[in-house]
């Protein structure tokens, strides 16, 4: 199965995707993760961009072909960034999921996001604030998980998610 956790940088996505692959046993592939590995000093430019996930992409396949669950933990801003992704799952028969997260209340998205000092994402509020303008709207089917909450919550909704999948 191929699952792709996406949505806007502070709404939770990194949160969302651990908790999804330690209950399912999933390989987690995070853009954050790929830039730090491939780039001392990321400029976040379009080209950068599109090669964090073609990186990711083709580890996707690789993971798929073993038979593993893989979820995918980026933005998505992009609708041919999906379609490339349930390509990669088509091409491999495999089911393939979108989960989209949320957090409506801006307030907690500036907070989070001035708070991150360390780990691997960089992304601050003018980051968020652009892409909120960038962003393609999802229009295929997919499921959202609200993060605007508690841990509990947002654990609640990953659990109803899970259990609707099995």
């Amino acid at each position: 199965m191929l699952i792709i956790v996406c949505g806007l940088q502070g709404a939770g996505k990194s949160v969302v995707a651990a908790k999804i692959a330690e209950k399912t046993d999933a390989v987690l592939l995070r853009t954050d993760v790929i830039r730090k590995e491939l780039i001392r000093h990321p400029t976040y430019g379009k080209e950068e961009i599109e090669s964090i996930y073609d990186e990711m992409f083709a580890r996707a396949k690789r993971l798929l072909s073993e038979n593993r669950t893989v979820i995918l933990d980026a933005t998505f801003a992009e609708k041919q960034n999906r379609h490339h992704a349930e390509k990669i799952a088509d091409d491999a028969g495999c089911p393939y999921e979108i989960v989209e997260v949320i957090c409506p209340d801006e307030a907690i998205i500036r907070e989070r996001l001035k708070k991150r000092t360390e780990g691997e994402s960089e992304a601050h509020y003018e980051q968020y604030l652009l892409y909120k303008t960038l962003f393609e709207p999802i229009t295929e089917k997919h499921i959202i998980i609200d993060n605007s909450g508690t841990l509990e919550e947002t654990n609640k909704q990953i659990d109803k998610l899970l259990t609707a999948n099995t």
